[in-house]
């Protein structure tokens, strides 16, 4: 029998685990105990992410993935043993407030004390982060249980003594808490000192944001739910998917009320027929380069240094800065159709007479008739760029007028993983090629390394579409390296391309219309300790972040030759 390499293994491991998660949607549920859910635990520990690190090693419990999870599903998800996954909000005109995740924008309800509900607005993309994220978490717990009783069936000590910490009313002292988190690392079979520092990143993002129930909580619950289920079948945790959601997948409902609300605040601000430049980045980055240096300098607030050294100290003035932009082009439009995609537009011809930063080296427009219009959109996720972009790219009826807007460019900005160097190095993508299909789109990327100062380093090449950030595998990541030589990974390139071809073929975009797409590094996945799961970037992602912003910008509004 031919043996597969272990590349082919974790390729095939994904393409397993997808079928697995359309054939569950069909079906409507699974239960994490069943077949399939063992199924789908299998596909993961056959692919063995590195952002999940230790998953398949049953002595210890991954700490750094759970707190990647953690960050990423509602707080009080340990507590539920029924998760339902549905296409529309049941709670939107209610009084129960939604839980939104740290790091992942997802309306989630906890309905009652053993229930979540997932309403899932971004596509197929929402559903297999969900639930890879969910299957990670049954691995841990299955094998925090594990380490409740010892081989006559009693408690263990170590566990008898988190079920105190864990009820106990008043604070724990120094000394009681160096213990509690003592024995709690002889349960996760981790170092004390790494058990330390998941307690205090937990407790500090549940202080400071409300985003979890803290780590001894979360361990105790993790065990004591798969302990209920081998006690009673009722217990047993089961996940829904409702008949309608699939259905609705693809039929972009939530997308096409996102693009029309953009559209009609255009036609409102008399805009649609200046040219329109579309720029996916977060919602800081163009703010702060256009608005950060005349508002500080406004306001009386001198600035000294260069550009970079500048964007670091502007977090603490971003009300300023928000209300200098607010009175000269500038308009926020916050997402009202479940997308979570927020956005903004700045009128260019708003800018005349301000006085930007000397190292910003644009054209301010003279007159606003002809003055370019910018559309910056939040970030995507995953297959959901696809359905923003295929949205925002077509006419409109204004009722019953045709408005067709004049798209001048379409740059596509953002964070990605990196496989031939380090943490803020930049990407320069002449192609997108998708994980598990034959599909890749080759680009013609308006920028280049000629573009960036000469001591950054520029990476130029394919870049591959994942399935998601969960699901890679260091040998398929190495295979995709030497095949088609690529130079990172990310999630929605791909699928922007996709959309963006569509509409040239359609005429809902000219075909020499400048696409440009540039990333920072934000994590290696094939380097140890510098995976996701490693932690923010922090002050490192604030350089390649504007910098790569301020060339889209100098692209945009470019100084005539001369």
């Amino acid at each position: 029998m031919r043996e597969f390499t272990k590349a082919q293994k974790a390729r095939h491991a994904i393409r397993e685990f997808k079928t697995l998660t359309d054939a569950m949607a069909i079906r409507g549920f699974y239960r994490p105990c069943g077949k399939m859910g063992r199924a789908m635990e299998h596909c993961l520990q056959n692919l063995s992410p590195e952002i999940y690190g230790s998953m398949n090693d049953a002595r210890i419990v991954e700490l750094k993935g759970l707190e990647y999870v953690v960050d990423r599903l509602p707080k009080g998800i340990e507590e539920c043993n029924r998760i339902i996954l549905t296409e529309e909000d049941p709670f939107k005109n209610d009084t129960l407030q939604p839980t939104i995740p740290l790091k992942r924008r997802r309306t989630c309800y906890r309905v009652g004390p053993n229930e979540m509900c997932f309403v899932i607005t971004r596509g197929l993309s929402e559903i297999y982060d969900i639930l890879t994220h969910m299957t990670f978490l049954f691995v841990e717990a299955r094998k925090i249980n594990s380490r409740m009783t010892d081989d006559s069936g009693s408690l263990t000590i170590e566990w008898t003594e988190l079920e105190k910490t864990v009820h106990r009313r008043e604070p724990l002292s120094d000394a009681d808490l160096d213990q509690a988190l003592w024995s709690l690392s002889i349960i996760l079979g981790r170092p004390y000192r790494e058990t330390r520092d998941t307690f205090h990143y937990l407790e500090t993002n549940k202080k400071q944001h409300g985003s979890n129930n803290g780590l001894f909580h979360l361990i105790h619950r993790l065990g004591q739910r798969i302990d209920a289920e081998q006690k009673n079948r009722n217990d047993a945790i089961i996940i829904y998917l409702t008949p309608s959601l699939m259905r609705i997948i693809g039929q972009q409902e939530y997308e096409k009320k996102w693009a029309s609300d953009i559209k009609q605040q255009l036609i409102q601000k008399n805009l649609h027929r200046r040219p329109i430049h579309i720029v996916s980045a977060n919602l800081h980055s163009l703010l702060n380069v256009i608005y950060g240096f005349p508002a500080l300098h406004r306001a009386g607030h001198p600035a000294s240094g260069s550009l970079y050294d500048f964007f670091h100290h502007l977090r603490q003035h971003q009300d300023e800065i928000e209300n200098f932009a607010a009175a000269h082009g500038f308009l926020a439009l916050p997402d009202r159709s479940g997308a979570h995609i927020d956005c903004q537009i700045i009128d260019t011809g708003k800018l005349n007479g301000l006085a930007l930063h000397p190292e910003l080296d644009i054209a301010i427009p003279e007159s606003e008739e002809n003055a370019p219009v910018i559309l910056v959109v939040d970030y995507a996720f995953g297959a959901q760029a696809f359905e923003i972009m295929e949205n925002l790219l077509e006419s409109y009826d204004n009722g019953g007028t045709t408005v067709a807007f004049d798209f001048s460019s379409i740059s596509i900005m953002g964070k990605a993983g990196i496989l031939p160097g380090d943490k803020g190095d930049v990407m320069l993508a002449t192609a997108h090629v998708f994980e598990g299909t034959s599909d890749n789109y080759r680009v013609n990327n308006d920028l280049s390394p000629s573009d960036f100062p000469d001591t950054e380093k520029v990476f130029v090449g394919p870049m591959v579409t994942v399935l998601g950030t969960s699901l890679q595998n260091r040998d398929m990541l190495e295979k995709f390296q030497s095949d088609w030589r690529t130079i990172g990974l990310e999630m929605e390139g791909g699928h922007f391309q996709r959309a963006i071809s569509a509409a040239i073929i359609k005429g809902n975009a000219r075909e020499d219309m400048p696409v440009r797409y540039a990333y920072y590094a934000s994590d290696n996945p094939i380097k140890t300790g510098s995976t996701l799961a490693a932690g923010a970037m922090g002050k490192e992602g604030v350089k390649p972040t504007y910098l790569i912003t301020k060339v889209i910008l100098e692209k945009i509004l470019v100084k005539p030759a001369g």
